[in-house]
């Protein structure tokens, strides 16, 4: 396995030409028609997008039961190309257009029963079902949309802003929700004026986002939030000339490619859904223990190098590679994973799921060294919103105190927290989480 290198310059290195000469036919017949940085957006969006078409494929890492849904963002300057992600979603649409129409179809049905049986209840009827998520969706909809999705649910938005200004309303702050799905973490919400009671035992979530730096920040506040590590992250500062082939039939050639490969998936999808068992991935021994050592090689590099606060995005990103390892492995063996009923890594994507990740790895690290220090670490963030969004000093405490944390250190977060203004004082001794907190 190739060495890379983790400094602290600011301009990300492209991934290696090898690895798009070993990608499975379904990525390899993409990602071929695009060269440089487009070709390696291309790849990232597309494993992001294709994450969530793999119904019961699940693997078990770290005694979890996981399955491949990936997070993903491309971060670059306006006008830099970065757009180009948009033409993964054609690999979903399929996927969504159907599942919609049938859908919407069934609960025509049953409001046309009810009618003739002269019957009221219209909400007990089906509602739409989707694939494609919006990222401008209140928190109670992308609750009901997830306890509804059986196999998983994508947001794609080429806009971080969108993201953003959701999850700075108190309608819409739906940040737990993502941290929590990319573990597939038990969910629940409940509404008593609304009469709404919903508990997703095992939530399955990918995503693909893309934005500016400055979209960025807006939306992660900070290097040690907790919901950055959980992201793939790829970046770049170059600005893209203009196109000199704007006219030429290419445009319309690759987008027939692309619904060519989806029309591939949305076959492989519905085989997989329709099966009555689920098909396990495994690593082998020799891999297994390949694995173990190329991370702890990464933990040394981290621990001696850089800031330890980074240790999060090194240890969740052992998780992506499974997963990506798992997405290649099922795209390869299109025919015959079914009949096996075990998806057993080949060393080809077993190689290929380590370089991609290592790459980005490193993306992920020159981002996070482009943020300042001014907000939480995540473990400060995992108390904080383990309280509710307004608490008593004394609910801090007792919190604290099944943590394990002193009542003389909880007071002390909650007066740094005041003067960051991250917390905002209501009355003596009861506090509001500031609503540009995520």
């Amino acid at each position: 396995m190739e060495e890379v290198k983790y400094n602290n310059g600011i301009v990300n290195e492209m991934l290696d030409d090898k690895v798009f000469k070993l990608l499975p036919s379904v990525l390899k017949n993409l990602t071929d028609n695009f060269e440089g940085r487009e070709r390696d957006i291309v790849l990232v969006s597309s494993l992001s997008v294709l994450s969530v078409c793999l119904p019961n494929v699940y693997g078990v890492y770290d005694s979890d039961k996981v399955y491949p849904n990936l997070y993903s963002m491309i971060i670059a300057p306006a006008a830099s190309g970065k757009g180009v992600m948009n033409k993964s979603r054609i690999l979903i649409e399929k996927i969504h257009d159907r599942l919609l129409e049938l859908s919407i179809h069934e609960q025509k049905e049953c409001r046309e029963e009810k009618k003739k049986a002269k019957e009221r209840d219209f909400e007990n009827c089906p509602s739409p079902e989707i694939k494609i998520l919006p990222a401008n969706i209140s928190t109670a909809e992308m609750y009901s949309y997830l306890s509804k999705s059986q196999n998983g649910l994508v947001i794609i938005e080429s806009e971080a802003d969108t993201m953003s200004i959701m999850l700075n309303n108190d309608w819409s702050n739906y940040s737990d929700v993502l941290r929590k799905a990319f573990h597939h973490e038990p969910l629940s919400i409940s509404r008593k004026l609304e009469n709404i009671f919903v508990d997703i035992k095992e939530p399955k979530l990918s995503m693909l986002l893309s934005g500016t730096p400055q979209q960025l920040k807006s939306l992660i506040k900070s290097k040690e939030n907790g919901l950055f590590s959980r992201f793939i992250v790829y970046s770049f500062d170059e600005i893209s000339g203009f196109k000199s082939d704007l006219f030429l039939k290419k445009t319309n050639d690759i987008n027939t490619i692309f619904q060519n490969e989806a029309s591939v998936i949305f076959d492989f999808y519905g085989k997989l859904k329709e099966l009555d068992y689920e098909i396990e991935f495994l690593f082998t021994e020799s891999q297994n223990k390949a694995f173990t050592k190329e991370f702890e090689i990464l933990h040394e590099t981290i621990i001696n190098g850089h800031s330890h606060s980074f240790l999060s995005n090194l240890r969740r990103h052992g998780l992506i590679c499974y997963r990506i390892a798992m997405i290649l492995s099922a795209l390869r063996n299109l025919d015959r994973i079914i009949e096996d009923k075990k998806l057993l890594c080949e060393n080809v994507d077993f190689i290929l799921a380590l370089r991609i990740t290592k790459k980005l790895l490193k993306h992920s690290l020159i981002t996070f060294n482009s943020f300042d220090d001014s907000f939480l670490s995540e473990n400060d963030e995992q108390f904080l919103f383990s309280l509710p969004s307004t608490f008593t000093r004394a609910e801090a405490i007792q919190k604290g105190e099944t943590l394990g944390i002193p009542t003389r250190t909880v007071d002390d977060k909650l007066s740094q927290w005041k003067k960051k203004k991250i917390i905002i004082p209501v009355k003596h001794g009861e506090y509001r989480r500031d609503r540009k907190m995520v």
